[in-house]
């Protein structure tokens, strides 16, 4: 996000680690750029159900948050 990209498609499939336990994130395809204004929302509807946000979903608009929903589920996932 510090480089102004909304990553949309985070799921485990797209985390892979190395010998050293270093993290690579995979598959940008869905990426896109973030304008930096004061209502940068993207109404795309795009990702992977099961990590969607309820704003992807709902089509209201979407930002860099919705990638953190989608890190809280993969969270979720790996301490259940």
């Amino acid at each position: 996000h510090s480089l102004g990209i909304v990553y949309r498609d985070l799921k485990p499939e797209n985390i892979l680690l190395d010998t050293d336990g270093h993290i690579a994130l995979t598959d940008f395809g869905l990426s896109k750029e973030s304008v930096p204004t004061q209502d940068s929302k993207t109404f795309s509807f795009c990702g992977t159900v099961e990590y969607m946000s309820p704003e992807v979903v709902s089509r209201k608009g979407h930002s860099h948050v919705a990638d953190w929903w989608s890190f809280g589920v993969l969270a979720f996932e790996m301490i259940t």
